[in-house]
This record gives C-alpha cells, structure tokens and sequence, in this order.
C-alpha cells in the first residue's frame, strides 16, 4: 500500500484542521506541517484578550503544541522551519530553519499552503520603521507589544484602524490603563456595519474614554507622537498598525499558482491551485461570495476550517458542497455585542442591487423582567423577491443569537416570510413571545408590500434643517425627556382627537420611542385617508445613538433638547 505523502505550509485554523482531517481519514499517511513561527495552533482571535485581564498569559492561546500533534495524531509539525520554495515539476518543497541556513528536501503527493496573511504596514508613512510601530498576528507579536509597554511606560497607545482588530486592540488596551486612540480613515468603523449602526458603536467607544479620529490618517510617527494626514498630532508612545491583512502569496507565485483578482491565491471549488497537487486554504484564498457571486477574501477562522475539511474530504473521494462565503461574524465591545452577516445597504448599492431594510429596537426579553435592554436590529432584503441578503444586530444581550438564525436562512435562499412566522424558543428570562427576529421580518413583510412609507435616521438631520412636519408619538413625560427639536408631541393615545393638528397637504414624518407606535399611528393615518405619512425607522432610540458621536465631537448644532 502507497502511503500518501502530505506536506502542508503554515499551522493555525487552516493547515492544522487539515492535517488533523487527513489523519482522521488516512491512519498510514506521512503528514508534515512546516511552520514558520514558533507556534502551530493557536485561537489568534483571542491575541487581543491577553492584554487585559480576560487571558492571564499570551501562552494561554495556544491550543496545541507539536509534541502533542505527534502524541495524539502523529503529525509531524516542524516549527520554526520556513518553505522556501516549491518544485511542482518533482514534486518537492525546500526547507529551512529559520535561524538556519542549512536547507532540506522533502517531497509530497500533496501540498497544502495554508500561509495566512500579514498585517498591512504601509512603508509611505513616515517613521513606519521605528521600534514603537507593531502589529498583531501571533503570540511573538503579543509578547513584543507588552514587553515594549512596560519597558517604556507607554500611557499612550494609537491604534490605526477601527476593523475587528483594531476595536478589540483598543478595548483591552483601555482596560489595562492605557489612554488609547483609534485613527480611522474611513468615516465610520467596522465596514460590516451600515453608518447608522455604526454610530452606535462610536457612542460605545466614547462613553469608554476611547478618542476616535475618523476621515484621516497617519502621516508620520515619532518616539512620542503621530502626525496626522490633517496636521493634527497625537500624543503616543506606541502605534499598533490594525488597518487590514493581506495575503501572503508569494510561495504559491513561487510555486506558479495562479493569483485572483483580489489578489488572493485563486483555487477552484476543491481548494486545487492552477498547480496540479497544490491545494490552498485559509486567509490567503481567493473565495466567492454567495449572494453577489463575485471573488473575495474573508479572513475568519470558520471558514478557513471547514475549506480545509472540504478540501481534504475531496483528496479522498467525497464530494463536498462548497457554496461561497456570507462573512458572519460578531464583535465585543466593552458593554455591547455586534453581529453581522451577509451584505450591507452599502455592498448592495455598490454591487447594484435593488434592496429594501427594515429596523427594529425591541427590548431582548419581556419589559417586566429586570434589566431589559433593547436589541438593534437592521434586515437588508431584495426588492422585489424579498431574499434575505444581509443583517446586523447591536445590544447588551447575545445578539448572535438572531444573526446566526438570519445567517442560516441566507444559506438556504430564505425570504422575509420565513422569518415571520419562524418558531422559536420563548421565556420570559431569554426572549419576548416574538423574537426580535419575528419582529423584524414582520416589518421588513410590511415593506415589502409597498404597506407603508419609512426613512432612516441617517435623513432625519435634513427633514429637521428643512423644517418638515415629524410628530413624536410617544407620551408626553417621554417627550419632556428629551426629543426631537420642531417636533410636535401628538401621543398614540390622543391623536385621533387631535386631526386637526396632522397637515394633510404636506409630508408627515412619524416616529416614537422603538417604532412600535408610530407604526400604529401611521397605518391608522393611512386608513383614514392621509396619503403621505412616513415612520422613522429604528425611532427616537436609534437616533439618539446615532446622532450622539458627532453632537459630541464637532461643532454642530444638535438637532435633539436633552433636559
């Protein structure tokens, strides 16, 4: 019997899910893993805990060493030992230890290349160089950035880049004592968020003493300070660059694979390279999106698992279903959890495609219960076929909860009908008798047939500049506790006594505290012959998240009386 020769470069969620699923699918195959750095498996999702005192120890990540790969699956991982080139030809891949020049041959019926990505520093900065500039990719990395704290009492940390790293970077650094700034050039944080929830987010990230630069970058950094792209300085002892990976490539270009469009290393749906025998996986592939069918790159660690089970499942005979990727994942953040899943209003008038949302700020379980707090929740769907293509959820409670309901129907094609009548688990400790993922198709169903008008939030401040009609629905105490400037104070309770004061020659603009009653008020409008009534989605309890960042960092006026 041939025993199958599988050589895999690079460790972590790609190359060691895939040397362990050769192992549980072939006893007698030889298995190499080659790694460059000192570590073969290890959660890098968590890298940023170890800075507070969620992980005591940056050792605490590891998950696995090679003593106990070998041990428990006879693999043999070679840490610290780099493949420096690839012969296709014979079949064959060069190696050396790192701190080494002596070099080795070591043929394969199989190559995997698992070889990530790195973070992006660019070299335009000036100062990049220097000894305060540091990313996080693994342990080592961890190891350095504390090393470098303590050594030169940093009390000043920026962070560039406000993606999934970079949050997590500046949350853990808050809460070890550093004063942390984020520099963002994009105009909002997390591209997986639409700027309406995103600005709840910059609420979080201020209420915690986090500054926030956004719509600038770094132009040159000094032992205690950046320069901003503005001309603005910020005080700093250290820089943590957070702005994006990219994939490394350059074995497989090496090796002759051909590269994708994005740049990642394209592969076809079984992992094969343009290379015969040389398979790739993991943050450094090209993959496909399954809702706009377009190449993309989607650095996360489930997916780079389950291509690495796909892949080895296909080096043995099975036929596994590859169907792209719809990039779910979930975030925390000091007192909040953000979700996300599929595609943005954003990525839908990008790709140009027609879509309608719908927003929904119910409380997480029922409001006689104590310490409710409520759950933000954005759909996006197709007009007209009502095709779920994305959401994103923010709030105190497990949130990835509905994200991940709404997430499976996305795989299976599922409508805005599916969501309203789907049947789910109800106490009154966990949820409200109609979960927010109910509600939320339920009025994302309302607007897919053309029921009623709605705007967002992000359009309020110009219907208050333009001085438009907007009636507050809310009592009047809720009113006198804050509301929006111009509005007229009209309750759900009172205004069919009240029609008098409801113009009917102009646009009407509705809203209440979560979206429940100026719904009601608007349906009942409508019955009653108004023709141009329109709710505010998402409510006063959105807009005042929304509207709260800005009001507090420029020099705007705000359009909302606070008492």
């Amino acid at each position: 019997m041939k025993v199958r020769q599988v050589v895999i470069v690079g460790g972590v969620g790609g190359g060691a899910s895939a040397a362990a699923r050769v192992r549980r699918l072939d006893e007698f195959a030889h298995i190499t893993v080659f790694e460059k750095g000192p570590d073969v498996s290890f959660s890098n999702c968590a890298l940023p805990y170890t800075f507070s005192d969620v992980i005591d120890q940056p050792d605490d990540v590891i998950l696995k060493t090679p003593e106990q790969f070998e041990q428990q699956y006879q693999i043999d991982v070679q840490v610290k030992t780099e493949v420096i080139a690839v012969d296709a030809g014979s079949k064959t891949v060069t190696i050396k230890p790192v701190d080494s020049d002596v070099t080795a041959t070591v043929p394969y019926d199989s190559l995997i290349l698992s070889p990530g990505a790195r973070p992006i520093v660019p070299t335009t900065i000036e100062g990049v160089e220097q000894s305060n500039v540091m990313t996080v990719r693994n342990v080592q990395d961890v190891r350095l950035i504390q090393t470098f704290i303590t050594e030169h009492q940093v009390h000043d940390v920026t962070v560039v880049g406000g993606g999934f790293i970079g949050l997590e970077m500046a949350e853990n650094l808050q809460k070890a004592g550093q004063k942390v700034t984020i520099v963002e050039a994009a105009e909002h944080v997390l591209g997986t968020l639409d700027d309406d929830f995103a600005q709840m987010v910059h609420k979080e990230l201020y209420d915690h003493g986090v500054q926030l630069i956004l719509q600038d970058g770094v132009a040159a950094i000094s032992s205690n300070q950046v320069r901003l792209n503005s001309g603005r300085t910020v005080a700093t002892q250290l820089v943590i660059m957070a702005i994006g990976v990219t994939p490394e490539t350059k074995l497989a270009v090496q090796a002759g694979c051909q590269l994708g469009v994005t740049g990642g290393i394209k592969v076809d749906h079984r992992y094969q390279t343009s290379v015969a025998d040389i398979y790739a996986v993991g943050d450094a592939i090209e993959v496909t999106n399954r809702l706009t069918r377009q190449p993309t790159r989607l650095a996360l660690a489930f997916p780079a698992q389950m291509q690495a089970r796909h892949l080895v499942d296909q080096l043995y005979g099975q036929t596994p279903d590859c169907q792209g990727v719809i990039g779910s994942q979930v975030l925390h953040l000091f007192t909040l959890n953000i979700a996300s899943t599929g595609l943005t209003a954003t990525a839908c008038e990008q790709q140009q495609i027609d879509y309608r949302f719908a927003t929904v700020a119910p409380q997480d379980r029922v409001s006689v219960m104590p310490n409710t707090t409520p759950v933000f929740i954005k759909l996006i769907f197709s007009y007209p076929s009502g095709e779920i293509l994305g959401a994103q959820a923010i709030g105190q409670s497990g949130v990835d909860k509905q994200i991940d309901i709404i997430a499976s129907l996305i795989t299976m094609h599922g409508r805005v009908s599916d969501l309203t009548d789907l049947e789910l688990c109800y106490s009154p400790w966990v949820s409200t008798a109609k979960n927010a993922v109910n509600m939320v198709g339920l009025v994302a169903a309302n607007i897919l047939n053309d029921e009623f008008k709605q705007v967002s939030v992000t359009q309020v401040r110009q219907l208050v500049l333009g001085g438009a009609f907007i009636i507050d629905a809310r009592e009047p105490q809720e009113y006198a506790n804050g509301h929006i400037n111009g509005a007229h104070n009209i309750p759900l309770s009172q205004f069919r006594q009240r029609l008098t004061e409801i113009p009917t020659d102009r646009p009407v603009y509705i809203h209440c505290q979560t979206g429940q009653r100026s719904y009601n008020m608007v349906r009942a409008l409508l019955n009653r012959g108004y023709a141009n009534v329109i709710n505010i989605a998402g409510s006063y309890a959105e807009l005042v998240q929304y509207e709260y960042f800005n009001d507090q960092t420029t020099a705007r006026t705000s359009i909302l009386s606070r008492p």
